[in-house]
Order: structure tokens, then sequence, then C-alpha cells
């Protein structure tokens, strides 16, 4: 089986928050650090260009395993990634789906959310679909 590139490392988060050039980027980069902080009781961590927050040990029927985060985001140049890989099971669409009709202005990938600015966005439901994301992977993943 193949070697899970990414990983977590001991990269100063803050270091690399303070790398981000645009200003308002990294404002919202350390808003997105409390927000999932917050959420999952979990300090953030680099996960190469990501950051992170808790992990879980998923396996796959298939035999497929390796370690992720619960949640994180990468503040690309362009937009930000936030990944909420427990918001795309399929019991959770409906939920999923009527929150991101309240969220603002978003693209959605299947468990990847795309966002410019946190001011184009309403932070509470933001966090409501941490939470989601969180619970449902801790629900499904239990660490053992």
């Amino acid at each position: 089986m193949a070697e899970q590139k990414t990983k977590p490392h001991t990269g100063d988060v803050g270091e690399f928050l303070a790398q981000v050039e645009d200003d308002r980027k990294r404002a919202d980069s350390h808003v997105l650090v409390e927000l999932m902080s917050e959420a999952t009781g979990e300090p953030p961590v680099l996960w190469g260009t990501m950051v992170g927050f808790g992990q879980y040990h998923y396996r796959y029927p298939t035999g497929h395993e390796g370690d992720a985060f619960l949640v994180g985001f990468a503040p690309r140049k362009a937009e930000f990634s936030i990944y909420l890989m427990g918001t795309y099971f399929p019991e959770e669409n409906e939920r999923r789906e009527a929150l991101l009709a309240r969220l603002g202005k978003h693209r959605m990938g299947k468990a990847c959310l795309y966002v410019k600015r946190l001011g184009d966005i309403d932070l509470d439901v933001l966090r409501e679909l941490v939470d989601i994301s969180v619970h449902k992977l801790r629900t499904t993943y239990p660490n053992k």
C-alpha cells in the first residue's frame, strides 16, 4: 500500500500564517484557527500547506486506510479551502444543503468549501457545518 503523503508535522502554524501575503486573508486565517480550535478542542497543526484540527484514523472496506484531520483549511491565493469531510456522508446531505443555502457566497466540492473571504459568509452557519463534520467523523471513526 502506498504511503500517505499528507501527514501532520511540527511546523509552526503562526509562522505559516504570517507568510500569507494578503492582510485580510491572514486575519481571516486567524479567525478560522479560533473557530476550529473552539469547535474541536484541538490545537492547529500543519499538514503540508493545510492547517488541521484533531485527527482520526479511517479504514475503508477496500482496505485503504490512513489518518486525516477532523476539519481544517488552507489559505490558498485565490480563496480559502475549508475541509469538512464529515459533511459528505449521504445522511448529512439534506442538513448540509440547508446550511449551505444560508451560508453566503461560496462554492462547494464534495467535502471542500471554497470562500474568498470570511466577510462573504455567515460565520455562525460555518460553525454549524464544522460542528457537523467533527461530530460525524468522531462518531464514525472513534479513536481506539
